[in-house]
């Protein structure tokens, strides 16, 4: 167990049968009145976020969220296969899942997916990737201290903004947080 007045960024909890997790806190002691905790939840299943205040002696389950590291191995049609790299157990699991991971991973890289009670919900890429470009315009030798972008596709098929000077085939460096180009790669 848990109590509000214990709650820290991070923090992980039950609260009518939905899993939370403190993405900001405030210990408030006002003049008048008994003290109260402040917050902002994020529920980790629908990534809903909540504003709610507690009363510091609430207790609450504290939950456990297990991830582990998988690797992406295949398709087969709407279910992506991840195998458990310590124990070699396959994964299926459907495309609104991972929708947002497979913008930024391919086959053989490795993922990172959280569960909760055996139930997977989030499945996040490396913070950073190295993909390559398969379509784009040309590429625009010369001055490259001027700022401008073009759309380019990577080989996962999502569409980035590049640099002018970018080519097909070139290797760069994808922060998957953003979805941002950070660097071409040698």
């Amino acid at each position: 167990m848990v109590s509000a007045g214990d709650f820290r960024k991070g923090t992980t909890f039950e609260m009518d049968g939905k899993v939370y997790t403190v993405v900001e806190f405030q210990h408030v002691k006002p003049g008048k009145g008994s003290a109260f905790v402040r917050t902002k939840i994020k529920n980790v299943i629908t990534g809903q976020v909540l504003e709610n205040t507690f009363n510091p002696s609430d207790k609450y389950e504290e939950a456990h969220i297990d991830r582990r590291e998988y690797q992406y191995s295949y398709t087969d049609g709407d279910l992506y296969y991840f195998m458990d790299t310590e124990t070699f157990d396959t994964l299926p699991l459907n495309h609104d899942l991972c929708e947002d991971a497979l913008r930024f991973i391919k086959e053989e890289m490795t993922v990172t997916i959280s569960s909760y009670k055996g139930s997977p919900f989030a499945v996040e890429p490396p913070n950073f990737v190295e993909l390559v470009i398969a379509d784009t315009e040309g590429g625009i030798q010369g001055d490259t201290s001027k700022p401008g972008n073009k759309p380019a596709t990577l080989e996962t098929g999502y569409v980035i903004g590049v640099p002018l000077f970018v080519n097909i085939g070139d290797k760069i460096r994808v922060d998957t947080r953003t979805g941002t180009y950070m660097e071409r790669v040698k």
